[in-house]
């Protein structure tokens, strides 16, 4: 069995990939800094879980021998320039050093939807600079690289539409800045099932896919939707209010000054300058044989859960039981 090396498996998408590659024969090695953080993953009988920090010097290297390809998952949402910088570019060029000089060639980079070096925010100029980083050593011959862009990525285990829908619960309104921003989400099976299928198939080397779902929406109508399908208000969920995108910046501000991970971010808003969706220069999902799932096919299956089971709860608490 040839041997995978997941940078990030222990995360929300790195789980569904390490499921699609056992499927497709491959062995796994997941590197985690906590040992119990990913024992979630030890049902896959050809996953080896390490604890190992692959940042640390040298972690990457002692990893590598015996690998046969490296699918790279890790990534911020938050962050100073130099956070941006160190996981987004810097941890790249350290990737493409240490397979050059273990002789792996086989990479898949996952990277994000609306990168662009010239973009909005730090973020998406980071995610380019990354897979520039990454292309040049493809282009010298160095790897055999293929980089995939997902959307916004929605799943059970989400920190997006469960999180407009946990927030529902406690809130009157949703106040909103970026409202009308478009975005085409997309469910965490067809990433994973999508990585695994181009490490596969090597026609995919020297491409970038866009992974987006089949259908468009603002963020407004997610943030209902979520609410909706999670039962709130009897499942009509709460009004969303868009603020003017200054307001939302001292909102987001004052999240960023009291948590390390805030709701959201400056940095946040500013990405939702641009709209999230494919552009259509680029091959999609599709023509790695994967057909997207709808939002509204499988959302309503993971909240709908919470929204039984509150409701079921309140009518407990009404019996006394």
């Amino acid at each position: 069995m040839q041997r995978a090396l997941v940078l990030g498996g222990g995360g929300f998408v790195g789980r569904y990939v390490c499921e699609h590659l056992q499927r497709q024969g491959w062995r796994t090695i997941v590197p985690t800094r906590q040992y119990a953080a990913g024992k979630h993953l030890l049902s896959l009988p050809s996953l080896q879980l390490v604890e190992a920090d692959v940042m640390a010097p040298g972690e990457l290297e002692r990893l590598l021998p015996g690998c046969h390809a490296v699918i790279n998952l890790i990534a911020v949402l938050h962050g100073s320039e130099k956070t941006f910088a160190r996981v987004h570019v810097e941890w790249p060029r350290q990737v493409a050093q240490a397979c050059t000089q273990a002789g792996v060639r086989r990479l898949i980079h996952v990277s994000a939807l609306g990168a662009d070096s010239g973009g909005p925010s730090r973020y998406q100029r980071s995610k380019a600079e990354g897979e520039a980083v990454l292309r040049a050593a493809a282009t010298a011959g160095l790897l055999d690289l293929t980089v995939l862009r997902p959307s916004v990525i929605f799943g059970r285990e989400d920190r997006f539409m469960n999180l407009f829908a946990r927030l529902q619960k406690f809130l009157l309104v949703m106040p909103l800045s970026g409202a009308d921003a478009r975005l085409q989400p997309v469910w965490v099976r067809d990433v994973g099932q999508a990585i695994a299928r181009a490490l596969d198939d090597d026609a995919t080397i020297g491409q970038t896919y866009e992974a987006c779902g089949p259908d468009v929406f603002t963020l407004g109508e997610l943030v209902r939707l979520a609410g909706c399908w999670a039962g709130v208000r009897g499942g009509r969920g709460r009004p969303v209010i868009g603020l003017p995108m200054g307001i939302g910046k001292l909102q987001a501000l004052v999240m960023e000054l009291i948590s390390s991970k805030p709701l959201m971010s400056r940095d946040n808003l500013d990405s939702l300058r641009v709209d999230n969706i494919a552009g259509g220069q680029l091959p999609g999902l599709a023509a790695l044989g994967v057909t997207p799932a709808p939002l509204g096919g499988v959302v309503p299956l993971y909240l709908g859960d919470a929204g039984f089971a509150a409701r079921f709860n309140e009518m407990r608490r009404r019996a006394g039981r």
